[in-house]
């Protein structure tokens, strides 16, 4: 019978009383050449930080958490309650989060937060398994940043808040809408309908203060009847989809890709083509929507990017560094098939 061997069992890790006596120095000396901290010489440290490379040291991290009273842990707080359209989002901007972390050292943990339970998070902190925590989704009665403000543990919020005390990486949604939503105007396209998921979620509430904004700026009135908010079950969806038609309008504007997915397999169902009859746009941009025929034109942001920013910042506050209080990315708007004119 065929056996295995784990070869790496058998290399012998140095440690740092290894280098110590290889290099005829205390261990102390080590350590300090290590962390950049204490005084030693700059050749004495030069040598150790030599020997250490040629020799593939790596401090044990535990040793090392212990003496700077950290565990090297990061914890991300992930919605329990997510569906499947999310779930691109989460994924691509925890590769963000993990790439960065694990190049600085540090560890991902997951935690979930249910219908604003936060007992994963509490028992987390209780048992001090992290030196900070990433909050990636906001509310506007937010519970987790309350809770992790009071017990005074670094976090930085994946999103946007009007507590200025609270670190913030987040895409400029406001900014996107407005643009998008304008050029619409700009073309033409004056009968828009809008419709929104849960206003608890700030993002909601971002996205809808931009295409308000750009209802203004082209100086069109009476358009609050053409916008439906709080649109959470397939059927609120449905009831929307069929007052807009009912008021004729041109184009629909979807606030998420998973709002725009059930819109059109309703307009499917009703035999309406999209873009000949009736115009659809979203304000985020998925594989559903770049596969779909015809494909959706959509508001496109750097999810990794963001979830790489958002875990810099918060080691970086970490380490005592300087940080900005608010971070916003860029966007991209990509125009499809599912639109008329080139916008």
């Amino acid at each position: 019978m065929k056996t295995f061997r784990n070869d790496k069992l058998e290399m012998k890790k140095i440690t740092i009383s290894d280098v110590a006596e290889a290099l005829q120095v205390s261990k102390t000396t080590v350590s300090r050449a290590i962390s950049g901290k204490g005084r030693i010489g700059e050749a004495t440290r030069q040598k150790v930080l030599e020997y250490i490379e040629a020799n593939d040291y790596k401090p044990n991290v535990i040793a090392k958490g212990l003496a700077q009273q950290k565990t090297y842990n990061i914890a991300l707080a992930i919605p329990g309650d997510c569906n499947l359209v999310d779930m691109p989002f989460f994924q691509n901007s925890m590769q963000g989060i993990c790439e960065t972390a694990s190049a600085r050292d540090y560890d991902v943990m997951l935690v979930t937060i249910t219908n604003g339970c936060l007992d994963n998070i509490e028992r987390m902190i209780a048992n001090r398994k992290v030196d900070g925590v990433i909050l990636s989704r906001s509310m506007v009665k937010d519970k987790a940043a309350s809770f992790l403000k009071e017990r005074q543990v670094p976090f930085v919020l994946m999103g946007t808040s009007r507590d200025k005390e609270i670190l913030q990486a987040d895409n400029n949604h406001k900014a996107g809408c407005h643009e998008l939503a304008g050029r619409l105007f700009r073309n033409g396209i004056k009968r828009i309908g809008l419709i929104g998921g849960s206003s608890e979620y700030v993002v909601n509430r971002t996205r809808l203060q931009g295409y308000q904004e750009a209802v203004q700026g082209a100086g069109i009135l009476d358009m609050e009847h053409m916008i439906y908010n709080d649109c959470m079950t397939l059927e609120q969806v449905e009831q929307a989809v069929n007052a807009l038609c009912s008021k004729n309008v041109e184009c629909i504007v979807c606030m998420d890709d998973a709002i725009c997915s059930i819109v059109l397999q309703i307009l499917s169902r009703s035999q309406i083509v999209v873009p000949d009859q009736i115009q659809v746009v979203s304000f985020y941009d998925s594989s559903l929507l770049r596969n779909n025929k015809p494909a959706i034109t959509s508001l496109v942001f750097d999810d990794k990017a963001l979830g790489a920013l958002t875990c810099s910042i918060l080691l970086d506050y970490i380490q005592g560094e300087e940080v900005r209080g608010k971070t916003l990315l860029g966007y991209q708007i990509v125009v499809r098939e599912s639109t008329k004119v080139i916008i």
